[in-house]
């Protein structure tokens, strides 16, 4: 039986006026450990590489997109299954622990994984060379068809982000990343109290479904878009991403260095474009539509 991704808590609501004892749901945070099983079939190694909070569901995901997203693996004939761990010792951790079984072709050193991943925008790496470990793993190539989305339908994607956001209504305590069609289909969402979480599983779904790259749809961040969820992106092939909340000053930069359409502050009608606009389908502002035209 899976975790659950909710918790209940007995709590105290208190105003002005009152206090009152209420039954409240709240999202459950706990760490997942991913071990990487490689090398020939006599001789096996297995390896820790990542201990993550996240919310428990979608693990599998979470595990294939982390893996995907640090050019660990590039397609799916690399894994040749995915499991919880069920060595005797490990049963209270059961479903906290993923296995990854690696091909017997996929040439991986573990010594270069107990390197720091770039994942986090606080690593203590110089932009630059944050940027550049990108280039080093990202092999996936893009169709290079471009597309355009509609104002409108960009502008609509928040509320139909937060109409599936199923835990954060119930919670309020979880990120998002949502993928659409340039329809404003939705096509892939998960959630997770990590950002990046979010995103590794939703990569991870379309790694699985074999839907890479992503190159013809949008992605939606339901907070900031930080560097690593950038780097991420570019990972999979993604060249339109928005943001309800800010980007940070690296994550533009990546963009840029990308070229991938970078939208933040998308909310109430608006939003900021930080780069790409030419895939943005701009309408009743002929002002701004000849502006964009002339970059």
């Amino acid at each position: 039986m899976s975790k659950p991704a909710v918790a209940y808590s007995r709590i105290k609501k208190i105003n002005s006026e009152s206090v009152t004892d209420a039954d409240d749901l709240l999202a459950v945070e706990e760490p997942l450990e991913i071990r990487l099983s490689v090398g020939t079939m006599n001789d096996r190694s297995r390896k820790s590489i990542s201990v993550t909070m996240r919310t428990p569901g979608n693990d599998f995901e979470l595990a294939l997109g982390f893996l995907f997203t640090e050019g660990i693996i590039s397609n799916q004939s690399d894994v040749v299954q995915i499991r919880y761990c069920a060595e005797q010792n490990s049963a209270d951790n059961r479903e906290n622990i993923v296995i990854v079984e690696l091909n017997t072709d996929v040439d991986v050193d573990l010594k270069k994984l107990e390197r720091h991943f770039y994942t986090s925008s606080s690593c203590g790496v110089c932009g630059k060379s944050s940027i550049e470990a990108i280039k080093t793993t990202h092999s996936l190539s893009v169709s290079g068809l471009e597309f355009s989305v509609d104002q409108e339908v960009l502008m609509g994607l928040p509320a139909k982000l937060r109409a599936r956001q199923n835990v954060f209504e119930h919670t309020g305590g979880l990120h998002a990343a949502a993928l659409f069609s340039p329809e404003g289909e939705l096509i892939f969402l998960r959630e997770d109290v990590g950002r990046h979480n979010a995103l590794d599983k939703l990569i991870g779904a379309a790694f699985s479904s074999g839907k890479l790259p992503l190159d013809q749809h949008v992605l939606l961040l339901s907070g900031r878009a930080s560097f690593e969820l950038i780097q991420k992106a570019v990972m999979a092939g993604i060249q339109l991403i928005a943001a309800i909340g800010a980007p940070s000053s690296l994550a533009v930069e990546t963009a840029k260095k990308f070229s991938v359409t970078l939208v933040g502050f998308l909310r109430n009608d608006r939003f900021n474009s930080y780069n790409g606009e030419q895939r943005i389908k701009y309408s009743g502002n002929k002002a701004l539509t000849t502006f964009i035209g002339e970059i």
